[in-house]
């Protein structure tokens, strides 16, 4: 039996969900603008608040809450059978597109869920795939530097806190985009969302563990050595 998720009311998610057998999810353009598409739709039907996003390949990551338990598993779902079926639709494909479920973690609603928007909009750079992260088009980064309106937004507590006004956080945050992330700070944000754990200070932690009544803390992982590789050569 499936645990349930680690989910808590007003509490952000950063989610990721990676294709079959690390097969490609998005094709071109168009199947891009398909998902952020259906991402709007779902997200507003089910009262979820998207903070950030970043379509890749393969992947996409996320970085949302929701006032209501629940809402967010119903958002994915909701997501996954939309998108699914019309890239199945497209290329005349039938079956599964996404690696079994996605995978999920509560993030600390300060400075830890402005390194997870951080992590998220920095991926395409981390992955060679542009200079700079305001270059690649899907992503939210754009939006939250005011170079295009992006009415899927929702700006999170840590992105708010940058600044007094638009201004000041966009220019704020245009420059901790040029800092890379620490690798300590990659190390954690990787861990704790493949072991699906709450990713935040001790008093974060204790409080989800207590509300939950679930353990928040990433186990100790074994071949230590094999894991760093992966860590760095291949980003989710």
């Amino acid at each position: 039996m499936r645990r349930p998720r680690l989910e808590l009311p007003g509490i952000p998610q950063h989610i990721t969900h990676r294709g079959v057998n690390r097969g490609a999810t998005f094709i071109d353009d168009e199947d891009c603008a398909a998902y952020l598409q259906a991402l709007e739709h779902t997200s507003r039907e089910q009262g979820v608040c998207i903070h950030g996003y970043v379509l890749m390949t393969n992947h996409v990551h996320l970085l949302v809450s929701a006032e209501v338990a629940g809402a967010v598993s119903r958002m994915m779902q909701a997501l996954g059978r939309r998108y699914v079926r019309a890239f199945n639709t497209r290329y005349g494909r039938t079956g599964t597109l996404w690696e079994g479920r996605y995978k999920s973690c509560l993030v600390d609603n300060d400075r830890y869920s402005l390194a997870c928007l951080r992590y998220i909009e920095l991926n395409p750079v981390r992955a060679a795939m542009v200079a700079q992260p305001w270059d690649y088009h899907w992503s939210s980064v754009r939006g939250h530097l005011g170079l295009r309106l992006d009415a899927r937004l929702t700006p999170n507590a840590g992105y708010l806190a940058l600044g007094r006004d638009a201004s000041e956080r966009k220019t704020a945050y245009r420059h901790l985009l040029m800092e890379a992330l620490s690798d300590e700070m990659l190390v954690d944000i990787r861990s704790h969302l493949r072991q699906e754990r709450a990713l935040g200070s001790p008093i974060f932690r204790s409080m989800v563990e207590k509300t939950l009544n679930r353990p928040v803390e990433v186990r100790p992982q074994g071949r230590p050595h094999r894991i760093q590789t992966l860590m760095f050569s291949d980003p989710i």
